[in-house]
């Protein structure tokens, strides 16, 4: 694998990520907490499993996995979904949801220079992260990589500046969409090599080497991995929590380009032509498909 994609054999720019698929022990639990807690509507219901999202566009996959066992807080998965708001109103009114619903799945809030966060566990412990992007003209950079940070956001302050009526009466119709997808992995470097030198990802940040962030197109990040509970894990065991990663690209030439890359590199994936399925060296599933 080589440590960076050459420009050709990058991802490309107007990327997108899709659905996120969990599996899910107790469908009941989980489908309360996202439709009661999170504002998300059922928008579909497919093989056992519901879809939620809001204006038609599925968010979040919940399938039902009976008999599988929760992950251990030390192995490799889901650290995060990051549903992405478009305004700070809309994203007030749904942490309040939230708080009201179930205070104690709030995990903390930062303000993260490019973003302001919100954080949740959902009733399985799968972690959320609610957010809203600052303009993107206001976001600084050093080079390639986007400055971060990780600054005190104090929720009931945050609810009184930006909660209004209109944002809440408007919470069914307000557009949200998968903004990024945070894992828990091993090793930075082999998370380096895989979704920055064969996938053709560009990495944005890194932190003391504990975590990495990376994206297409200059967005602050896609997807992050991170080693904070995780040092050290291997393959991931068959277990409740991340069952699928989709990213989103706008051509069939564009999953065939990474096809050809995932070839080169060894790594074993299933082509249909439209979509590409294959593992990263967790075992986290991922599936690029055309928007």
């Amino acid at each position: 694998m080589t440590a960076e994609a050459t420009s050709q054999d990058l991802l490309p720019a107007d990327l997108t990520m899709g659905t996120v698929m969990l599996k899910v022990g107790d469908m009941k639990l989980m489908t309360d907490y996202y439709q009661r807690a999170l504002g998300r509507e059922i928008i579909a219901e497919q093989d056992g499993g519901l879809y939620f999202g809001r204006l038609r566009r599925p968010l979040v996959h919940l399938a039902p996995a009976p008999g599988l066992n929760l992950p251990g807080r030390g192995e490799a998965g889901l650290f995060h979904t990051a549903l992405l708001f478009g305004d700070q109103a809309s994203l007030a009114a749904t942490v309040a949801t939230v708080a009201q619903y179930e205070p104690r799945s709030f995990t903390g809030s930062a303000d993260h220079l490019v973003s302001e966060a919100f954080y949740f566990n959902d009733p399985e412990g799968n972690g959320i992260e609610l957010y809203w992007d600052r303009p993107r003209e206001s976001w600084s950079w050093n080079g390639k990589d986007v400055v971060m940070d990780s600054l005190a956001l104090p929720p009931q302050r945050y609810l009184q500046e930006h909660l209004t009526q209109e944002s809440v009466d408007g919470q069914q119709r307000a557009e949200a969409g998968v903004g990024h997808v945070h894992l828990q992995v091993g090793d930075v470097q082999s998370a380096h090599d895989f979704y920055v030198g064969t996938l053709g990802f560009e990495k944005t940040a890194g932190w003391h080497g504990q975590a990495l962030f990376v994206s297409a197109g200059r967005y602050h990040h896609h997807m992050a991995m991170n080693v904070w509970n995780s040092r050290g894990a291997g393959p991931r065991q068959d277990t409740l929590g991340l069952g699928e990663v989709l990213i989103e690209v706008p051509t069939g030439d564009d999953v065939g380009a990474l096809a050809d890359r995932l070839k080169v590199a060894g790594v074993a994936a299933h082509h249909t032509g439209a979509e590409l399925r294959f593992e990263d060296p967790w075992r986290n599933n991922i599936r690029v498909a055309v928007r």
